[in-house]
């Protein structure tokens, strides 16, 4: 064969071996093209539509809360944010430096941001930037729409108008954590800028205030750019939630607290709202949504005053003497005849010990009716130690002592009503009589919060086992309480006595007189102490309360209800370390019930008041400067020219026979 053929029969042979190739290859592509249109091409164009269009949440806003008449105390106002999401950032240095172009963030925004960044899952977003003007917002749509990883927000902020007069009660909301998104795995909670309830109403009711999210649809380039919006279904906003409180007694109540560290409660005993439930100091639930600063938060946790504690329904007292009115109506049960009375002398003996009435010279021959009144301690040592502490206790519970109610907030305390079942199991010991004098006018084991002590004094003022409630039923319809099953004479005789209180001329709280004509007010006053008096104290003169330090004062409590003729309303006060019940506790309920029935009244009462406040805190203000200012001369002065560095001897001087009550019931 020459070789021009075999070179032919070569190419030939190749040819055909390269076209079966091609061929091969085409009839794989046909083939491969035929599969993806046919059998895969919903799939491949489903996920093209989702390249091309996006949905985005739309966040429900929030429900609002409102009071019984229908004025805000939690609403929403718009808010245009700059979040971070860290998992879909590239380069987080680039990004911060493009933002901060546009924003003018500080070196502190940037440690903030990076510090979120690093303690938190990189899906959470992280806020950059809130409280946006719109200029700066639509700049940033523009600017940073092709930067991933952030994302402008246009979303709605929580806002509560009143700020701390609420603060205990509403609560605040805040970011939800990782945890709380692990275990809902809703994608609410990574929404950014969203918030959820924290504390108080916020966090018992967040699932009817959260709401349901919408979604908009938008076509967007491969860079994530907004195209166009193609279509929107609306979110649905929570429910608006209607408490029982009354706005404007809310107020007043914590203006007319001032600068105390206390509690105000007020209950309608015929339908059991609560109409204030006030606790101050508090803090600024605005703050609290948002980011605390550091030394706020500092100085909140190390303030004295708690701000912190709801002592409406958190803080525990010893009732002092507004528990004899229990001990009273468990005398009256285990048979004491109102006529059955005592020689007080000011000293009951026991053994060897001794029990002191509170007033040292004594009130002579004490009945029931007026031994409250006089607030008489030997009188009621007597007779709680006759009927015993498992009646006293009985008695308590019935008029709502030593439990917690089904109320929309957290962390209630239930306090303690001691009997000798309840020392056996605590301390596996029996209960001794001395232990009963102490319970019989609300000392030793007992203790109780204000919100029980105003559900106590609305039992008492009705008759009936009224319950307390913070929300407006959707009907409005007023709840019908059973009896306590107390009889009427034995309640009668209490209110007496409790009017006496206040309008006799032997009460310890005079000073609670109502100034409405044809409205009275029936209370009882109480101090409970928080130290022990010690017989060396009461051999030299005991020290009045005023010339102790704060938190050695006795604390003030009230509490009362009017008008006394058909009781509505009940009340109870308690100032921590307020030093006599009588003399400043009462004084303040009896504003907070004239506002009820005569607002002018009151609010021209609180004027003076309030001025006095404000000059106190400017001089301490002054004060606090002028000591700032000399312990930093101090600080630069040699050590052996300071004089503060040793501390001068002390001498306590005090009268032997002076004429000074151990504790004020007054």
């Amino acid at each position: 064969m020459s070789n021009e053929a075999a070179r032919e029969q070569s190419f030939t042979r190749r040819a055909f071996v390269l076209g079966g190739g091609m061929a091969a290859v085409g009839a794989t592509l046909i083939g491969r093209m035929t599969w993806l249109s046919i059998f895969e091409g919903e799939r491949y164009q489903l996920a093209s539509e989702e390249n091309r269009v996006q949905l985005r949440l739309i966040p429900p806003r929030r429900g609002w809360i409102v009071d019984r008449n229908g004025k805000p105390l939690a609403l929403n106002k718009p808010d245009y944010r700059l979040e971070l999401i860290p998992e879909q950032v590239v380069d987080l240095d680039a990004t911060l430096a493009r933002v901060t172009k546009i924003l003018n963030l500080d070196f502190a925004d940037e440690l903030r941001i990076r510090a979120d960044i690093a303690i938190q899952p990189r899906y959470m977003p992280v806020e950059v930037a809130r409280d946006l003007d719109w200029p700066a917002f639509a700049a940033l749509n523009v600017q940073v729409a092709d930067v991933p990883g952030l994302q402008p927000v246009r979303a709605f902020a929580r806002v509560y108008p009143d700020g701390d007069q609420f603060a205990h009660l509403l609560g605040y909301v805040g970011a939800p954590t990782p945890e709380q998104y692990r275990e809902q795995k809703d994608p609410l909670l990574i929404f950014p800028g969203f918030r959820i309830g924290k504390d108080g109403i916020e966090r018992h009711e967040d699932k009817g205030l959260r709401g349901t999210a919408g979604a908009l649809k938008v076509e967007v380039t491969a860079r994530g750019k907004v195209i166009r919006e193609l279509g929107t279904r609306a979110d649905k906003p929570g429910e608006t939630l209607k408490l029982t409180i009354d706005r404007d007694l809310q107020n007043y109540a914590a203006r007319r607290l001032g600068d105390n560290s206390a509690s105000v409660i007020v209950i309608d005993c015929e339908t059991g709202d609560i109409l204030t439930m006030v606790s101050m100091p508090a803090y600024d639930p605005n703050l609290f949504s948002t980011r605390v600063p550091a030394k706020l938060w500092k100085e909140l946790q190390e303030n004295d005053h708690n701000p912190l504690l709801n002592k409406s329904a958190m803080g525990l007292y010893p009732p002092g003497s507004t528990f004899k009115l229990v001990t009273t109506l468990a005398a009256l049960e285990a048979g004491v005849t109102p006529d059955q009375g005592v020689i007080c002398n000011g000293r009951y003996r026991l053994g060897n010990n001794t029990w002191h009435c509170h007033s040292r010279r004594g009130h002579g021959h004490v009945d029931m009716h007026s031994a409250l009144p006089k607030s008489c301690d030997i009188y009621f040592y007597q007779y709680g130690r006759q009927i015993g502490i498992d009646a006293i206790a009985t008695m308590a519970r019935r008029l709502g002592l030593g439990q917690k109610y089904e109320l929309p907030l957290a962390g209630q305390a239930a306090g303690i009503v001691p009997d000798r079942a309840w020392k056996l199991k605590r301390y596996k010991k029996d209960w001794g009589i001395g232990e009963t004098l102490n319970s019989a006018i609300g000392q030793g084991y007992i203790i109780t919060n204000p919100l029980q002590l105003a559900v106590m004094t609305a039992r008492i003022a009705s008759g009936k086992a009224v319950m307390p409630r913070l929300m407006m039923p959707a009907g409005g319809a007023a709840p019908v309480f059973d009896s306590l099953g107390i009889p009427e004479a034995h309640l009668a005789i209490v209110r007496q006595g409790m009017f006496d209180v206040v309008n006799s001329g032997m009460g310890t709280a005079r000073g609670a007189r109502s100034p409405v004509g044809g409205i009275h007010i029936a209370g009882k006053t109480g101090t409970a102490q928080v130290r022990r008096i010690t017989a060396e104290e009461r051999r030299h003169g005991v020290k009045r309360n005023e010339a102790l330090p704060w938190k050695q004062r006795d604390h003030a409590l009230f509490v009362a209800f009017a008008p006394t003729e058909s009781p509505r309303y009940a009340v109870s006060v308690i100032i921590e370390h307020g030093i006599a019940g009588g003399k400043y506790a009462a004084p303040i309920a009896r504003d907070v019930l004239t506002y009820l029935f005569e607002p002018e009244r009151a609010l021209a009462a609180l004027a003076p008041i309030e001025r006095e406040v404000a000059a106190r805190r400017e001089e301490n203000a002054r004060l606090q400067a002028l000591a700032d200012t000399t312990q930093d001369q101090q600080a630069l002065m040699p050590s052996w020219l300071r004089t503060d560095l040793v501390a001068p001897p002390t001498f306590e001087i005090a009268d032997p026979d002076a004429p000074v009550p151990p504790r004020d019931d007054n």
